[in-house]
């Protein structure tokens, strides 16, 4: 049995590499593939939403797919907004139709964030985010316990993306993380895709950068209270 795991193990990692290998070879040897990722990466860079809404919509009937192989995408990459796809399936779709878009494809990009980490250990989770920022999600999950997923889901300043990866790399069973995922994410989405079913012009770059201010904010609160632990740690 344990030979048995061991070889669908191996096999997972063989097809996962193979797949990432093919992708990044694809970005760098095919013209269309790598101009269009410097698109995508530019989109999202734009910090404007209606960027990427003109960018799903002229998919037409394929729209959905499109938005949802995005937010697998920014998943995986870890560093992009994955709120300016969140605020363009609500502007797009509606707010509810783009708030149940926006959630079931945020689960497939934490599903495959959970699996990537789980088949290919910490070496490769650390190149495709960063070492440090899985070292504070550590500190995090080590300090909340069983309860870390729901929490991390519940604050909109905590990485999605590292957090699923970083789970991926605990013990923690797969369906308990998805179970904690949904619920936790389910608020954060639904009030982000009623406030981007509403925004227009100018309003959209003043709660844009609102939510850069508050994550920023919450953020240097969540590093300081970790590093006060720490320090209360090595003093013990």
């Amino acid at each position: 049995m344990e030979t048995k795991t061991k070889k669908n193990k191996w096999i997972g990692k063989v097809v996962v590499l193979a797949l990432i290998g093919a992708a990044v070879l694809a970005y760098f040897f095919v013209p269309s593939v790598h101009q269009g990722m410097n698109h995508i990466t530019k989109m999202f860079y734009s910090g404007d939403f209606h960027v990427v809404r003109q960018f799903v919509e002229s998919y037409g009937p394929y729209a959905a797919a499109v938005s949802f192989a995005l937010m697998i995408l920014q998943s995986v990459a870890a560093p992009l907004p994955a709120f300016l796809i969140t605020f363009a399936n609500a502007n797009l779709f509606g707010w509810w139709q783009g708030a149940i878009l926006s959630w079931t494809s945020a689960m497939a990009g934490a599903a495959v964030c959970f699996w990537i980490a789980r088949i290919l250990g910490r070496d490769v989770v650390e190149k495709l985010t960063t070492k440090g920022a899985l070292k504070q999600i550590d500190a995090f999950f080590e300090r909340y316990g069983s309860q870390s997923i729901l929490i991390a889901r519940l604050l909109p300043f905590i990485s999605f993306d590292i957090v699923s990866y970083a789970a991926g790399l605990t013990g923690m069973g797969f369906w308990g993380f998805m179970l904690m995922t949904g619920i936790g994410q389910l608020p954060a989405t639904i009030v982000y895709s009623y406030v981007g079913g509403m925004l227009t012009g100018g309003a959209q770059k003043v709660v844009t950068a609102l939510l850069i201010l508050f994550a920023l904010s919450a953020l240097i609160v969540l590093f300081r209270q970790i590093w006060k632990d720490r320090q209360k740690k090595k003093d013990a």
